[in-house]
């Protein structure tokens, strides 16, 4: 299931749909719909568009509001497909797309920058494949943006992260509802700063009838609370008399687990980048059958090329789900 760049031939079949899911399902303890990504970036790291590696001369931190206008235009003047790139098939593309975004601070760090740079180079990236999922078919893209974990980090680097979340809001919500993307949040969002809580309320709000690519975005996320709090959620239920204990089945704690706020909760392809081969306490309920991808490209090296390798990779694998044809 696992492949470090290596192809694996045969034919692929994707997981299916969540035959429960409601777009106006809310669960208790966390939004479920918001945005983040894209941020100010300097004009350096403007000139990467459709970039092939990024380098120390793409990021600078001064260079602030007038970037984050002209970065915008990505989204307004793409169309909205493209043929895909040469041995990909739009039948065997992914449904749901998950991605563990690292390598950011240490991509800064072989250049001698701030950790920061790092983070604001990362934010390229995440653009372009937003934007690729939304042109070649991928309905789901769920990103690793901040881990429940992370909150054990130096304070400086968690401060300029949730100030990063601020400013990607507030820069590109507009852009995203009009180009159709609905924007949900997953994770412990009561941790997050009162104001980031507002924006990401909105985002959700603006978003969610927009239909062209669901962006989930994991913040405050823990894949093992995410099941801790679905089997208390269960408990409660049969305490109150409201289910049975043979009611419980892998269904309903689908229903209770965070992504219950999209169609399809079991990402096809999980990518991490960096070269790590771990999962890091994310989505470890739904990512039972899922295919995995590790690349070597620190996550502000990843790019178009990467992902159509990882594509590939993908689309050449068979998916048995504990069958054997």
């Amino acid at each position: 299931m696992l492949s470090l760049r290596f192809p694996i031939p045969v034919e692929n079949v994707l997981s299916p749909a969540n035959p429960r899911h409601s777009l106006s399902y809310t669960s208790r303890n966390q939004t479920h719909l918001f945005h983040s990504l894209p941020l100010h970036e300097p004009k350096q790291l403007q000139q990467r568009s459709r970039r092939p590696r990024a380098t120390s001369a793409d990021v600078g931190l001064k260079e602030q509001e007038q970037d984050l206008n002209e970065e915008a235009s990505v989204f307004r003047d793409s169309p909205e497909e493209e043929p895909l790139p040469e041995g990909l098939r739009r039948d065997l593309m992914p449904r749901h797309v998950a991605v563990i975004m690292d390598g950011n601070v240490r991509w800064a760090k072989r250049r001698g920058l701030p950790s920061g740079a790092g983070h604001e180079a990362g934010v390229r990236s995440l653009r372009e494949i937003i934007e690729l999922c939304g042109r070649w078919g991928v309905q789901v893209l769920t990103v690793f943006a901040f881990s429940y974990d992370n909150w054990i980090r130096p304070k400086v680097e968690v401060e300029f992260l949730m100030s990063l979340f601020e400013r990607v809001i507030k820069s590109e919500l507009e852009t995203f509802a009009s180009e159709g993307i609905r924007i949900s949040v997953i994770g412990d969002t009561s941790k997050l700063p009162t104001s980031l809580q507002k924006l990401i309320s909105d985002a959700e709000e603006k978003t969610k009838e927009n239909t062209q690519l669901q962006l989930i975005i994991a913040a405050s996320y823990s894949g093992k609370y995410d099941v801790m709090q679905a089997c208390k959620s269960i408990a409660h239920k049969v305490k109150d008399g409201l289910i049975e204990v043979e009611d419980i089945d892998e269904n309903l704690i689908e229903q209770e687990l965070e992504t219950n706020c999209t169609e399809y909760p079991y990402p096809d392809l999980l990518i991490r980048t960096s070269g790590e081969l771990r999962v890091s306490n994310f989505l470890l309920w739904q990512l039972a059958y899922t295919e995995f991808f590790f690349a070597p490209a620190l996550w502000p090296d990843f790019g178009k090329a990467e992902f159509v390798e990882a594509l590939t990779s993908f689309q050449q694998r068979r998916r048995r789900f504990g069958g054997r044809s």
